[in-house]
């Protein structure tokens, strides 16, 4: 699957989301899946090797101009100069015409940061719902008022076209990239190996108070741990509490300024997140998926499978032939009577 991403003029300040792109789709992980992405730096202009400048006294070189959109399955913006932001000069024609042809040909179409400029400028996100650092909303839809600009999300998927928020929310749309594109598993795996969350959803407000513990507090990690270790059994906020040392009210507001989701958003992610992992990597039924995830009947997955991630539990396991025969052993040792987590009762 070959990525294309545009790196020309880039800021000190937007190396980061560069770097996030080349971490995530550039590095093969062939452990996880195979083939990986086929990465292409890509830069304005048709001569090859060509120095891209950049800040701190260094310069950048890639074969790629944009030529390199050309069959690309997926093109990402991951900033634009300061100055395209503030208005103060437009960006190349060239570039733009080259995102509206990669998008009319159906790639799929990203940005990061202020990246969301050029795909405004290209006029890919008119009449869509997008996102950009919360800095640059404003001036987002100043500037296209053709933009349904929401300021307060990591990052908005609307199908082919999808925008992100700004620094880490570039690396959150990355990973949800890779969950699309290659699953659960797989995306969970490259979350622990970078040491990040595997999963922020994108309705994850951008402004997020993360409270400092006090001397001696462990902080929520372990009863989280301990809950995603019991996703199975049933779960209320007063035991979550309870295991945290805190009141009910008290764990609410911790739970929320952390992570910015409620206990119960935050329980139905994780339990939407291990279905995904067992319709991946397993043949068990969808009725046993239901009840291991703590989703309860297959009708209540059914439900909460669709309205989050738009397809049925069994349309979600065909994206992913011949994964499920490598968890026939796993499901059979279920079926036993065999825990995963627990063993043999």
């Amino acid at each position: 699957m070959a990525v294309a991403v545009i790196d020309d003029d880039v800021p000190f300040w937007d190396l980061y989301e560069l770097g996030v792109v080349c971490t995530v789709f550039g590095i093969p992980h062939p452990d996880l899946a195979d083939p990986w992405y086929d990465l292409r730096l890509c830069a304005a202009g048709p001569s090859p090797d060509r120095p891209v400048p950049a800040p701190a006294g260094f310069t950048m070189r890639t074969p790629y101009g944009l030529e390199g959109f050309d069959g690309a399955d997926t093109v990402i913006i991951p900033s634009v100069p300061e100055a395209c932001v503030d208005g103060e000069r437009e960006l190349p024609d060239e570039l733009l015409r080259a995102l509206r042809r990669a998008a009319d040909r159906g790639a799929r179409m990203v940005s990061l940061c202020a990246g969301a400029f050029a795909l405004a400028a290209a006029g890919v996100l008119d009449g869509r719902r997008a996102t950009a650092h919360w800095m640059h909303t404003e001036a987002l839809a100043r500037r296209h008022p053709e933009v349904e600009v929401d300021d307060s999300v990591l990052y908005v998927d609307d199908g082919n076209v999808l925008t992100s928020a700004g620094v880490t929310a570039g690396l959150d749309l990355c990973l949800h990239l890779v969950r699309r594109d290659l699953g659960a598993h797989v995306a969970n795996q490259l979350a622990r190996r970078l040491v990040v969350p595997a999963h922020r959803p994108g309705g994850q407000a951008q402004f997020v108070e993360v409270s400092v513990p006090s001397s001696g507090d462990e902080g929520l990690a372990p009863v989280l741990q301990w809950a995603t270790e019991r996703l199975d059994e049933p779960l209320t906020v007063d035991d979550l509490a309870a295991r945290a040392g805190m009141s009910p009210r008290t764990f609410y507001r911790r739970l929320h300024a952390a992570t910015g989701s409620t206990p119960l958003q935050w329980l139905l992610a994780q339990r939407l997140s291990r279905a995904q992992s067992l319709l991946e990597a397993t043949a068990l039924p969808v009725e046993r998926v239901g009840e291991l995830s703590g989703l309860g009947t297959a009708a209540n997955l059914r439900r909460h499978f669709t309205l989050h991630f738009g397809v049925t539990p069994t349309d979600y396991r065909r994206a992913f032939p011949g994964r499920a025969a490598r968890g026939v052993d796993r499901s059979q040792r279920t079926r036993r009577g065999e825990h995963p987590r627990h063993g043999k009762h």
